[in-house]
């Protein structure tokens, strides 16, 4: 045996440390078959069955809420004076923050050319597209009589000449997410087609192999489809990378143009983007964990996807501690009597109700997401999974301690409220729950969760020309 040198004994060390994004053994075809026999081949598991039933069931118990609330009006949820928001804004703002990972992985990584997102990207972004609509649900809710009041929000001129106004981010708030939403879902769906032409071709029943061909659009995999394909799909990038920033952006002006203590703040903007991305790569841990050891596909999404994602949602993370703290030196800095108080009342227990929230974001959020520093608690995915469920609460306490604690307390203590969720605001909040597992198990059950053809890119016979 010939002894190695010092490079190359480094060589093999770092080759070892870095997983792979595919596990070797696989080639074009092994790729496809696997990917495709998810939906295709495999019958329906009882996990999933379980799982859809108990979703399903809860998403029911939320529309029978919300025809109550129609009937009853808003009065039934815990709002009142001052805090005229409440679990319906929090919870707004925490379903579109999670919806950000999808677009990041789909969009920023792919210009900035990162194969590891092959992999994870299909679930995300339909991960995407379900937590915008369960955070599109809550402003229509909010109004109380959708059918008199929803419309509003649109530019619609009415013949009584009255128009929204667009000075508020409110307005813009409808625009910034329908775009999103119709962004996204384009190119999800254009991600799906070659995937969706190859279950075409491998489907057993002339009825599946029609339905797959509609959605299919006529691929046929030529050069000239490619090379359509190709540039359609970077024109959708290019699209969606500045809706990354913009969206959460603009729901962060609903808070950052106001003139109340503790949303009248500067730093709003990109602590608010940086806090969605930090709970939507928390939510695609979530998912990516469990799918990955249940559909046996670990060959796929490996070790360094796990890591890699753990790496950016800790890098965000701190991002969010940062926001943190100049939220807190600012408010102290400026000596504003105002801003001083909102940030005593939200952290001194002995001064407001709602400091064990408070403090419990703090622990979330920035204490226990600090275990990342470990590399062994980012490579063991049970770990990786309990900190991620950990920061998922910690972002929703956040907006919890955002909206409610600015609001309860106003300038005279003769104004002064308390906010106490009722079991329909519950009721709900957990609906949405039930309806975003519900929409996924169903993708999970019909469409290929990973993209075989971007997979495909990863194989050495793959990468021929330069």
């Amino acid at each position: 045996m010939v002894p190695q040198g010092p490079t190359e004994t480094l060589r093999e060390t770092a080759m070892q440390a870095d997983d792979p994004v595919l596990a070797p053994g696989h080639n074009f075809v092994t790729i496809t078959e696997k990917v495709i026999a998810i939906p295709l081949r495999r019958g329906t598991p009882l996990w999933w069955i379980g799982v859809f039933a108990i979703a399903f069931g809860i998403m029911n118990v939320m529309l029978l809420v919300i025809a109550y609330l129609f009937i009853k009006g808003v009065g039934i949820w815990g709002v009142n004076i001052p805090v005229g928001w409440g679990f319906a804004i929090v919870n707004f703002v925490w379903w579109i923050g999670i919806g950000h990972a999808g677009t990041l992985i789909s969009a920023i990584l792919l210009l900035l050319k990162q194969s590891w997102r092959n992999s994870i990207n299909r679930f995300a972004e339909a991960m995407t597209i379900f937590a915008v609509m369960c955070a599109a649900l809550f402003p229509v809710l909010h109004t109380g009589r959708p059918w008199l009041a929803a419309y509003w929000l649109f530019p619609i001129p009415l013949t009584m000449g009255v128009w929204p106004q667009f000075r508020s981010p409110l307005i813009w708030d409808v625009f910034a997410i329908s775009t999103y939403f119709t962004v996204s879902v384009l190119f999800w769906f254009m991600g799906l087609i070659p995937d969706l032409a190859s279950m075409r071709d491998n489907a057993r029943t002339t009825l599946v192999q029609r339905i797959y061909g509609m959605l299919a659009m006529g691929w046929r995999g030529s050069a000239r489809h490619w090379k359509r394909y190709e540039t359609a799909y970077l024109v959708l990038a290019g699209l969606s990378t500045p809706l990354v920033l913009s969206v959460h952006t603009v729901v962060s002006f609903d808070f950052a143009a106001s003139l109340l203590p503790g949303w009248h703040t500067t730093i709003f903007p990109p602590y608010f983007v940086a806090g969605a991305i930090y709970s939507g790569f928390a939510m695609v841990l979530v998912l990516a964990i469990p799918l990955r050891a249940l559909y046996g596909v670990e060959d796929m999404i490996t070790m360094r996807h796990l890591d890699n994602a753990a790496k950016v949602m800790f890098a965000t993370g701190l991002i969010v501690a940062y926001g943190y703290f100049m939220e807190f030196y600012m408010a102290h800095y400026s000596g504003n009597p105002w801003e001083i108080f909102m940030m005593t009342n939200r952290s001194n227990p002995s001064v407001g109700p709602y400091a064990p929230a408070y403090w419990a974001l703090i622990a979330t959020n920035i204490a226990i997401p600090q275990l990342l520093w470990l590399r062994r608690v980012r490579r063991t995915p049970w770990m990786l999974f309990l900190v991620s469920c950990v920061i998922l609460v910690g972002m929703w306490l956040e907006r919890f301690v955002i909206v409610i604690t600015s609001l309860h307390r106003d300038f005279l203590p003769s104004s002064w409220g308390f906010y106490i969720p009722t079991r329909y605001d519950w009721a709900v909040f957990i609906g949405t729950l039930g309806l975003f597992t519900s929409f996924f198990f169903l993708f999970l059950r019909l469409m290929p969760m990973i993209p075989a053809f971007e997979v495909k890119t990863l194989l050495p016979e793959a990468k021929v020309h330069k």
